[in-house]
């Protein structure tokens, strides 16, 4: 939302305060606090009809300070709230003459006492960013709504990354964005997952802690600032020091959450029935058989939507008609080494006995008057669970319990995005700050009853939905995006900007949702598919087996499935990663190179992990242009070794060419297992080293299936040859030095050494 005409004019409709200078300033042991007047104080007559604005400065962790900014205290609380963690860390306060400081850590914010006002937040003897006189105001329109607004500059060169799953550029400068859940396909600037957190490559990143329809104008109402603004009385955000992209996300996930760890099982292949096509068990069958008799490893089925009568969603009753035997048919499923998955959401539809139910409980949400708040669209006279009520939220996770009790394993959490705001909820909550809040309660309700049905390390949802906090409940997926190259590219954008928020998971409907893919295209988005942290079939109307596209479609699918299920060593050390720091599964490239000029703008190509570069292939015949970074680089499949800092154009007209690419001083555990993503990862392991630099060590961490250390490696290059000593573990290993040679050792082996012979 903007407020001026260029540098010089306010619109017409506003009216601003705006600080001049601190007319007073309060420290304690924790905190600095500072009155800003509207206007100058050149007597003691100009503090009459003269506005403060209150700005209160704490620490809730090192290096991450909080601002909360404010004009009027006397309003009502109501909430939500985020849920964000407050360690309150010993901080260094001080009222000097000019300024006053808070320092937590290596960050300090400086609020400067004479005129005019400003803050600054300073760190290693540098500025990183500042609110600059006229950055912050609180603003009032005709119309009587009132906002609180702050404008944190940008340096030259500097760029901002994150504000949920963005579809757009992966570079934010030039984008102004609301945070407002919608329900609105992959192909526009809105979005299902809106998270006021961005962070840049200036060493900084920066959260405004307010669930509600937060503004940002990222460099274009001023070109050098960021905007947020919100309506209401009070702007609180978090400053949080890097300097690295990972410290960032780091710090941002300790206070906002970290994500549970998936069960190993969850990063294998997805199949689903698709929308609305027509499946009954035979159907269902006929597609396992079909992707067994092709030898396809799949590990999850998922019932989408039609698994319950039409008109009857969401009552969680199997439609018998088309599945007579549901407990039956799953423990069928279980049989064949399957997972199981079915399609939920919170819309209760009029036509369903849940209801009755809900209405007599006071389960849905109401109207003002009382009513339950109904709507047509997408099921008719659905009402929507108030999961605020905790009964309503028993309710809603007893009825799932119950398909728990028959065998289902886990839930596609759909929708949650569509929430009214003229309704009233049992708590009492502000329905214009629920409405982004709501999928946070929605993903929260069913992912703690996996937790305490199946236990810790079982628990997983594939969401849709999701606001800050919600990384906490993984997985969540890009929703509907199309049968085009170019929704291919704006999903993994989405990802990549998704992933930089907060977000240690992402997957996506390999070959689009919306539409049938052409063969090449299920083809190349198969590779990248399984090349991201989780891999799933899925469409609307049509089925999204391989046979149904061509015969060289199963066998692409075929090579990329098994190539995942043997990188899972690798994989699951990733996500291990992600839930100890944050730091992404999918990763742009500037979060491990911020300070590479190419990598700054890079949204066509990721790594996975910190070692393997992927480079997804956007066209049917092959051209394809990506970026090494500086350093050594080893080609996965033909081990072509390439030095750094330079772009490469290939041709990949091979279907099972995609560029994947190792990072140097890589030592990549690689499983002897290619049909399944569970299993133990350290009996037979193969550790393949890539380009060791002489004298530099590396300890490589074999995980089991709960992500407890199963084996430890200590790998290091001496001159000629390569010393690999086991610290941990019991079973059979093998090193294998691109290149040059392997060698086999035997279970009760510690050490190898390996000389580097071609």
């Amino acid at each position: 939302m903007k407020f001026t005409r260029g540098l010089w004019e306010w619109e017409d409709d506003v009216t601003p305060i705006v600080p001049s200078q601190v007319a007073e300033m309060t420290v304690t042991p924790a905190s600095l606090t500072a009155y800003a007047s509207q206007h100058p104080l050149l007597s003691r007559g100009h503090t009459l009809g003269n506005p403060l604005l209150t700005i209160h400065c704490t620490s809730p962790l090192p290096g991450v300070i909080r601002i909360q900014a404010s004009h009027f205290h006397g309003q009502q609380e109501t909430g939500p709230h985020f849920e964000v963690q407050d360690a309150q860390p010993a901080v260094r306060v001080q009222d000097g003459e000019t300024y006053g400081e808070l320092q937590s850590g290596p960050l300090a914010v400086r609020v400067m006492k004479d005129q005019p006002f400003r803050m600054e937040f300073q760190a290693e003897g540098r500025v990183l960013t500042a609110s600059s006189p006229d950055a912050l105001a609180y603003l009032r329109r005709a119309d009587g709504t009132v906002y609180m607004r702050d404008q944190l500059s940008l340096a030259v060169g500097q760029c901002v990354y994150g504000l949920g799953e963005r579809f757009g550029a992966l570079v934010k400068n030039g984008q102004s964005i609301d945070i407002w859940n919608e329900d609105p396909g992959t192909g526009s600037d809105l979005t299902y997952k809106n998270i006021p957190f961005y962070l840049t490559n200036g060493g900084y990143g920066v959260f405004v802690n307010s669930p509600g329809r937060v503004s940002f104008e990222v460099a274009t109402e001023r070109v050098s600032r960021v905007q947020f603004s919100l309506p209401g009385e009070e702007l609180d955000y978090y400053v949080i020091y890097g300097p690295t992209p990972r410290e960032i996300l780091e710090k941002y996930t300790a206070l906002t959450g970290r994500p549970a760890l998936p069960p190993a099982w969850s990063f294998g292949l997805w199949l689903t029935t698709s929308f609305t096509t027509t499946y009954d068990e035979g159907t269902v069958t006929n597609f396992i058989q079909g992707m067994a008799d092709r030898d396809i490893p799949l590990h999850v089925f998922h019932f989408d939507c039609f698994w319950m009568k039409g008109f009857h969603w969401c009552d969680f009753l199997w439609d018998e008609a088309m599945f007579p035997d549901p407990a039956g048919f799953i423990a069928r499923l279980h049989a064949r080494g399957l997972k199981v998955c079915v399609w939920i959401n919170p819309y209760i539809a009029q036509r369903s006995a849940m209801f009755a139910e809900g209405k007599a409980g006071g389960y849905l949400l109401r109207k003002p008057n009382g009513d339950v708040w109904q709507t047509d669209q997408w099921q008719a006279g659905m009402g929507i669970v108030d999961f605020t009520n905790p009964a309503a939220a028993r309710w809603y996770a007893d009825k799932l319990r119950a398909l728990l009790a028959i065998g289902v394993d886990c839930f596609k959490t759909d929708f949650g995005e569509r929430i009214p705001t003229a309704v009233v909820y049992h708590d009492g909550s502000d329905p214009v700050l629920m409405h982004n809040y709501y999928p946070y309660l929605y993903n929260k309700t069913v992912f703690e009853l996996l937790v305490e049905a199946r236990g810790k390390g079982e628990a997983t949802v594939f969401a849709r939905s999701a606001t800050v906090g919600g990384q906490k409940f993984p997985v969540h997926w890009g929703g509907d995006c199309a049968a085009t190259y170019e929704s291919m590219a704006e999903s993994l954008r989405g990802g990549l900007s998704l992933c930089a928020s907060g977000f240690g998971f992402w997957s996506h409907d390999i070959s689009g949702f919306e539409h049938t893919a052409t063969p090449a295209l299920y083809k190349r988005w198969s590779a990248f598919g399984l090349l991201s942290s989780h891999s799933r079939l899925h469409g609307s109307d049509s089925y999204r087996v391989p046979w149904n596209f061509d015969e060289e479609a199963v066998d692409v699918l075929r090579y990329f499935t098994k190539l995942k299920c043997r990188l899972m060593p690798y994989l699951f050390a990733v996500a291990g990663e992600a839930v100890r720091t944050g730091m992404p599964t999918m990763r742009a490239m500037v979060l491990e190179y911020p300070h590479d000029p190419a990598c700054v703008y890079l949204d066509r190509q990721y790594l996975l992990g910190g070692s393997l570069l992927v480079a997804p292939v956007l066209n049917d015949h092959g051209p394809v242009e990506y970026y090494l970074p500086a350093g050594q680089w080893t080609d996965f499949v033909t081990g072509e070794v390439r030095p750094g800092g330079y772009w490469v154009r290939e041709d990949a007209p091979d279907f099972f060419r995609i560029p994947l690419w190792v990072r140097e001083n890589t030592v990549l555990p690689l499983g002897k297992v290619d049909n399944r993503p569970d299993y133990d990862y350290a009996d037979g392991i193969t550790l393949r080293c890539y380009q060791l630099t002489d004298g530099v060590e590396t300890t490589v961490m074999v995980p089991d299936t709960t992500g407890s250390p199963a084996a430890e490696f200590r790998v290091m290059r001496t001159g000629g040859q390569i010393r690999v000593t086991r610290q941990h573990g019991d079973k059979p290993w093998t090193v294998e030095v691109v290149g040059h040679r392997t060698v086999a050792a035997t279970a009760d082996e510690s050490a190898v050494v390996v000389p580097m012979v071609g």
